[in-house]
C-alpha cells in the first residue's frame, strides 16, 4: 500500500479499489487497520477533506519516512525475486 500510496495521495476506500483493480482483494477490514498503523508509526499523513458524496474523506499520503520504509520493501522484493529466479532457473 505504501507503493500505492506514493503514487497519488488516496483515501481509504480508494485503495481499497485501486488493489481490486490489480487483482488484490483487500477490504476495508483490512486497509483501515493497516493505514492506522502507517499513521502510527509516522509513515504516513493525513488530511480530512469535504467529499462531494457523503462524509468528509481522510487522504493519506507519505511521509519522508514512509518513502524510506517504501523503498526498503522494494528493494527486499527484488532481493526475495532474485533468489527465486536463482532457484527456479537452475
Amino acid at each position: 500500500m505504501l507503493t500505492l500510496i506514493g503514487q497519488r495521495e488516496s483515501y481509504g476506500y480508494e485503495l481499497v479499489e485501486r488493489l481490486a483493480a490489480i487483482d488484490i482483494e483487500a477490504g476495508t477490514g483490512l486497509v483501515y487497520p493497516v493505514l492506522t498503523r502507517f499513521e502510527r508509526e509516522d509513515l504516513v499523513a493525513s488530511r480530512t477533506a469535504a467529499s462531494t458524496n457523503g462524509p468528509p474523506r481522510r487522504y493519506f499520503r507519505l511521509t519522508p519516512a514512509g518513502e524510506r520504509a517504501r523503498d526498503e520493501a522494494a528493494e527486499r522484493w527484488r532481493q526475495i525475486t532474485a533468489a527465486i529466479d536463482q532457484v527456479t532457473d537452475a
